[in-house]
């Protein structure tokens, strides 16, 4: 069972990069290249505890819809969403806020379960794990470059 931990520094309030983590709107813009759209529950704005939010999106050459849900919150500093339905046999992504001096430290804790057993396996071994960092390693990309400007206020 693969787990992918990424750290970002952001210079920001915590506040901030905290709501800006659970805009439905800013996720849609750092997965435009998958074509992702929130298809129902919370379809833009803000996502809060035990809302969910149905995905369609274009991933590995597959269209996919993916159905996850905030199952903890407490802010600013800690939030879980994990999946109900998809492609994944199940997967949990935990995001921790925490401040050092002017800095907002972001930590993903991503932990998921390939289908299909040892064809699974083989595919988190030679494309998927990579896959998922890249989209993750992206999406902080993208929070990041909002926190820090005055974009953040597009979509808060």
């Amino acid at each position: 069972m693969p787990i992918i931990e990424l750290e970002t520094e952001i210079r920001a309030p915590i506040e901030r990069c905290f709501l800006l983590s659970l805009s439905v709107d800013l996720h849609r813009i750092s997965t435009a290249h998958t074509q992702e759209e929130a298809i129902a529950g919370v379809t833009s704005g803000l996502i809060g505890l035990n809302e969910t939010v149905t995905w369609r999106a274009r991933h590995l050459g597959i269209t996919q819809t993916l159905t996850t849900k905030i199952t903890e919150l407490t802010s600013p500093t800690y939030f879980v969403d994990e999946m109900l339905r998809g492609a994944f046999k199940s997967f949990r992504h935990e995001h921790i806020f925490s401040e050092n001096g002017e800095m907002t430290i972001m930590k993903d804790i991503f932990n998921y379960r390939s289908p299909l057993g040892l064809l699974g396996k083989l595919a988190d071994a030679f494309f998927l794990e990579r896959y998922m960092q890249n989209l993750l390693v992206r999406r902080n990309e993208t929070i990041k470059s909002f926190a820090e400007t005055e974009r953040w206020q597009e979509v808060l």
